[in-house]
């Protein structure tokens, strides 16, 4: 089954897809978790990191991209241009020393890649762009930062809506069908039959009025008188004989694939158990978000990222778990002396104690370093005589 209008097949476009419950659900929670998890700029100090708070490419990607939209938004356009567009695309406002100062999204249809390759420097990028305001131009990769989705060449993104148009196409379709079918009263088509023969013009009129009398969800059971010898019969499989209900859901479950998202996630709870869903959660974190997340730290670490700094995202939140396991995990790091206080305080977003109290790293009192004595097995001092 695919789309089709009028008899003709017809192209899924971005809009139509997000007509699909489960394709507009899909994208929310995607691009709604990618834009929730903050991306942090660091600088590396030796074998450990440090915030680079003080930078402006720190507050570009944490607090404001541009004077027009809040970060959230903006990485929400982010994920979802490289998910239904195939890649996301940004014209880089600078400043008088040429820093990074502001990031102004493109439309990434209007934006196409050109490759210059030459054999001393290798693969030099271009970029052919439409402009906010009209204009269009070949840009240098310094004015443009373009970031493509998963990629088979690493310039263009794979458009997602164009590869799936098939699945899209049939999951439409079944849309358009179940609203048709509730239109014309929840029946299959009709058949009228005359014993006699009825010339072109009666048969538009015969249709005409009984459609007028019958069509629709609010005409439903209404008794239908015929005259002229004339028989009804119904047409079709009803929805139980076509699968009608499992079709829809498959579809559901098709987007789930599609996207990377787990079934229950889109409501599509028929196979799920309290034993796999919070399973399948954390795999969704890590095997459909973390994918996401690098490709576009590492995107900005190679276009803005100052000699040893780097971007990375933070999905510690989303890793968590439940309160008594997280608890559990704070209490056994704790005690083996991995965290300390002010460590598991600063993850539950709670002010630090500071001093000793909170700086202070535990040993358990049977445990030593490796060839240094264990002061808890040392013989107590003895008093001195005076």
């Amino acid at each position: 089954m695919t789309g089709t209008k009028g008899g003709s097949r017809v192209s899924i476009t971005e809009r139509s897809a997000m007509s699909l419950p489960a394709v507009l659900h899909a994208l929310e929670i995607l691009t709604g978790v990618f834009a929730m998890t903050p991306m942090i700029y660091y600088r590396r100090e030796g074998d450990a990191k440090a915030r680079a708070d003080n930078s402006p490419l720190f507050a570009l990607f944490h607090d404001r991209p541009n004077e027009a939209q809040s970060i959230f938004l903006f990485k929400e356009v982010l994920l979802g241009d490289m998910l239904m567009a195939g890649g996301f695309a940004n014209f880089v406002h600078r400043d008088g020393m040429f820093r990074p100062k502001a990031l102004s999204r493109l439309d990434p249809r209007m934006v196409q890649p050109c490759e210059f390759w030459d054999r001393q420097d290798g693969l030099e990028l271009f970029y052919d762009a439409r402009l906010p305001d009209g204009s269009t131009g070949r840009f240098t990769r310094t004015d443009i930062w373009h970031v493509p989705g998963f990629s088979r060449d690493g310039l263009l993104g794979v458009n997602r809506v164009k590869l799936l148009d098939d699945m899209l196409g049939s999951a439409v379709a079944a849309g358009e069908y179940a609203r048709h079918f509730w239109e014309n009263n929840a029946q299959p088509a009709t058949l009228l039959k005359a014993k006699g023969k009825v010339n072109p013009e009666d048969k538009a009129r015969i249709k005409f009025d009984w459609k007028r009398m019958f069509s629709g969800a609010r005409k439903a059971g209404d008794v239908a008188v015929l005259d002229q010898e004339m028989d009804a019969t119904t047409l079709g499989a009803t929805n139980r004989d076509s699968q009608f209900v499992e079709v829809r859901a498959f579809n559901v479950v098709e987007v789930a694939r599609a996207f990377g998202v787990p079934p229950h996630l889109l409501y599509e709870l028929s196979r799920a158990t309290f034993s796999n869903i919070e399973q399948q959660s954390l795999e969704f974190i890590m095997y459909s978000m973390m994918p996401h997340y690098e490709r576009v730290a590492s995107a900005a670490t190679h276009y803005f990222a100052e000699p040893g700094h780097f971007f990375e995202f933070l999905p510690d939140a989303l890793l968590k778990g439940d309160v008594k396991t997280r608890w559990e995990a704070y209490k056994a790091a704790r005690e083996s002396g991995a965290m300390n206080a002010d460590e598991i305080r600063r993850r539950e977003n709670m002010q630090p104690i500071g001093g000793r109290a909170g700086e202070e790293y535990w040993r358990p009192a049977n445990m030593a370093v490796s060839g240094e004595p264990n002061p808890a097995s040392a013989p107590p001092p003895q008093p001195q005589g005076d």
